[in-house]
């Protein structure tokens, strides 16, 4: 039972909307600027930098908190990181299906990588620097957040994940592209976004 509460809770945390508050504080609604996603890179581009550095630590601490609490509610001797993975995955079907915003959400990436900074911090430096590289080379935050996805499973063999744990983290790799999958159209077609340099 506290398990299953934990992955209730995760997805809860995982529906607060930051992106969308952030704005309503700046005066706009973020479903209506810019590209219209709820995320740190839609406020990069609409409202700031510092407000999407806000928005982005705020979506990946969903991540961090909610992956944690799988850990603490698993109820295991040894805790295991698969039911920190699981209720990870949790929070970020909430950032992109939040309940609190009639399941209109964001992509999943910084919330994925929250995920990830709690479960395999070295695996989440590197994939950060492969973001932030991806980004600046590309000036295109979802050419970033892509290749970081497609490198989550690799890198977390790599750090030793194994068993039920790869699972999850497929889960949510295939939630995050499901999710851009718009981007990749417009990326095909030459029409997708740059971030502000």
């Amino acid at each position: 039972m506290p398990f299953v509460l934990a992955i209730v809770a995760a997805y809860l945390i995982g529906s607060i909307n930051f992106a969308f508050l952030v704005g309503k504080m700046h005066g706009i609604n973020i479903d209506e600027e810019g590209s219209g996603n709820p995320g740190a890179s839609n406020v990069l581009r609409t409202v700031g930098k510092g407000p999407a550095a806000m928005v982005y630590v705020a979506d990946t601490l969903k991540g961090t908190i909610g992956a944690a609490m799988g850990m603490v509610a698993s109820g295991t001797a040894v805790p295991t990181v698969q039911w920190a993975f699981l209720a990870g995955l949790a929070a970020v079907v909430g950032h992109c299906y939040p309940v609190f915003h009639r399941f209109h959400g964001g992509k999943g990436v910084a919330t994925a990588g929250g995920v990830f900074l709690f479960t395999i911090p070295i695996g989440a430096l590197v994939l950060t620097v492969v973001w932030a590289l991806s980004v600046k080379l590309t000036k295109t935050a979802s050419i970033g957040s892509l290749a970081v996805m497609v490198l989550s499973i690799p890198t977390a063999i790599w750090q030793g994940v194994r068993g039920l744990s790869l699972l999850w983290i497929g889960l949510m790799l295939a939630l995050v592209l499901w999710r851009h999958r718009g981007n990749i159209a417009r990326m095909v077609s030459g029409d997708e976004q740059r971030v502000p340099t």
